[in-house]
């Protein structure tokens, strides 16, 4: 039946966004708090509350702060988690354990999806300037000169068309939005399934995850939060999908693992297939794809969740900034130079931890037990692995980022996430450096107030940028207050972090976006050519209006939406 012609747009937006999971709800909370005004729709008539990722790490959780509900967000988390793999025989073969914080939270969190969505979805709920629409499908999309017109089906049928300036597909797997943009989804799709299980009353009640490289059958068992038990079993191909709704067959599978496999509280099971796919582009004019509508992975680092978090909060402040103009379109090309190649990186390396867990063949899966045997004698190689020092960084060659003219000594910091360490100011003690900056520009110095190193024009632009200006000094000089001026947010270098990042490198200056990320570094003197280098790589418009900072509203509202856990 051929769809009813659209009418004309009933509404405009600055952004419209398809698909409530965690990438599409992440941004709409971003875009919310950098005043855009969005439309969110979602073709179901409620969240989707199957079981899905149970991975979080350092980096999403800092998106988190940023939007306001990392509070909120960590109630459903198990922080430093521990992921051991084990063969069949129960023998540890490796350990994740990293320790760091550099970003202010644990890498490793373990999380209860559905809940987490929730909490985003209510976070929506204090902007003024975000739409949420349930039960609402986009068909199809016409892009315009100045603008997409979005043609929707409501819940009762009937024809919707709203206007926007930008489109942003995070639609899912089979992603309409890039389906409709004719996107190649290259990679591969795994023969194999497996049968994900959440239980209610955890049986084991031991926290941590453990991988369970049985050539036998391999399977996970992973502790959550809230008394929950995530276990994940390998189908053969004679399995279909009877036999993984078979309440026999499933009790069959936790018999080696639980105790009474029969008084299993099953809260919800479900089959997956794994699949390696990355998007063409993640751009194609008005119209842009994030999450597993740009990238899909196996989830064996738990980073299909954590890669479309990363999407949001580098698209997020782009848009923001094209928007309200600031900047031009160009500044959007930044999306897919910066995100596609680290997304790349991260399915290949799901693709590896796979082939760790998976093999079903023993004399394989003997060979890969003697090599992790002779790793774990190496102090350096255990360590290597336990830290998760093999997890690729996201480090943008080429962006809206600003790298050093001259090649300089140190670790490279240009196209980095900075830091987050512990620190004081003269109204707050010990608080984390992001809480302080704000979720918007910085402009950073140590030991220098930055306002004195840039000249008049510099301090326009950033002044016409909303950002922040912020000057880092050690502990012990934090309330000397000669030469100070009120535009500068002084901090105290609490746990000598700050210190010892600029201590490694030349740089005293850094211009840190949004997403955190560093966008610009030098050497005092070079503040005023650095920003005027920024300047370009930003696609400023000369004469643009004026951005305000945001703020982040003050209280989070009660929302009716829960999921069930």
């Amino acid at each position: 039946m051929p769809h009813p012609a659209p009418a004309a747009p009933s509404a405009s937006f600055d952004v419209v966004i398809v698909g409530a999971g965690p990438t599409g709800l992440t941004l709409a909370n971003q875009l919310g708090l950098f005043g855009v005004r969005t439309l969110l729709v979602e073709a179901e008539d409620k969240l989707i509350d199957y079981p899905r990722g149970v991975g979080m790490d350092d980096e999403s959780l800092r998106a988190f702060q940023q939007i306001g509900l990392v509070e909120q967000i960590r109630q459903h988390t198990a922080p430093h988690q521990i992921m051991r793999f084990v063969n069949g025989r129960g023998t540890l073969l490796a350990e994740l354990a990293p320790q760091t914080d550099e970003f202010g939270w644990p890498r490793r969190n373990g999380f209860v999806q559905p809940l987490v969505d929730a909490e985003l979805f209510a976070g929506t709920g204090r902007f003024e300037t975000v739409e949420v629409r349930f039960g609402h499908r986009m068909e199809r999309f016409t892009e315009i000169r100045d603008g997409v017109d979005v043609d929707l089906t409501g819940p009762d049928g009937e024809p919707l068309t709203v206007r926007a300036g930008y489109l942003i597909g995070a639609d899912g797997g089979r992603s309409v939005t890039r389906k409709s943009l004719g996107l190649a989804f290259e990679g591969s799709t795994e023969p194999t399934r497996w049968l994900v299980v959440d239980l209610r009353n955890d049986p084991l009640g031991a926290p941590n995850a453990y991988m369970g490289c049985d050539p036998a059958r391999p399977y996970v068992s992973i502790g959550l939060p809230h008394g929950i038990r995530r276990f994940e079993f390998m189908l053969f191909p004679h399995e279909d999908q009877a036999f993984a709704d078979d309440d026999a067959n499933l009790h069959a599978l936790l018999a080696p693992l639980i105790p009474d496999p029969v008084a299993a509280d099953v809260i919800r099971r479900r089959v997956y297939t794994h699949n390696s796919r990355v998007a063409g582009t993640f751009r194609k004019g008005r119209v842009m794809v994030a999450g597993d509508a740009a990238h899909v992975m196996p989830v064996w680092q738990g980073q299909g969740f954590n890669s479309g978090i990363r999407d949001a909060v580098n698209l997020g402040w782009k848009l923001a900034c094209v928007v309200r103009g600031a900047a031009s379109e160009r500044l959007l090309d930044s999306y897919d130079s910066e995100r596609r190649p680290h997304a790349t990186a991260m399915v290949d390396l799901s693709d590896k931890a796979g082939k760790v867990i998976s093999p079903t063949n023993r004399l394989v899966a003997g060979f890969r037990d003697v090599v992790f045997r002779g790793l774990n004698v190496v102090p350096a190689a255990k360590d290597y692995v336990a830290q998760m020092r093999f997890k690729p960084m996201p480090f943008y060659e080429r962006g809206a980022v600003a790298h050093p003219v001259r090649p300089t000594r140190g670790a490279p910091s240009v196209g980095r996430l900075f830091i987050q360490p512990r620190v004081t100011t003269r109204e707050r003690d010990d608080v984390l450096l992001d809480d302080v900056t704000g979720p918007w520009f910085t402009v950073l110095a140590w030991n220098n107030n930055p306002l004195t190193l840039l000249d008049d024009r510099a301090v326009e632009t950033w002044r016409g940028l909303g950002a922040h200006f912020v000057e880092a000094r050690a502990l012990c000089q934090l309330h000397w207050a000669d030469g100070d001026n009120p535009e500068v947010t002084v901090v105290g270098d609490l746990n000598g972090r700050l210190k010892a990042w600029f201590d490694q490198r030349p740089e005293a200056v850094v211009v840190l976006r949004p997403d955190r990320f560093v966008a610009g570094a030098d050497l005092a003197q070079n503040a005023s050519s650095l920003t005027r280098r920024l300047t370009e790589a930003f696609h400023l418009i000369p004469g643009g209006p004026d951005v305000s900072r945001p703020v982040l509203p003050v209280a989070l509202p009660a929302h009716g939406v829960r999921a069930t856990v």
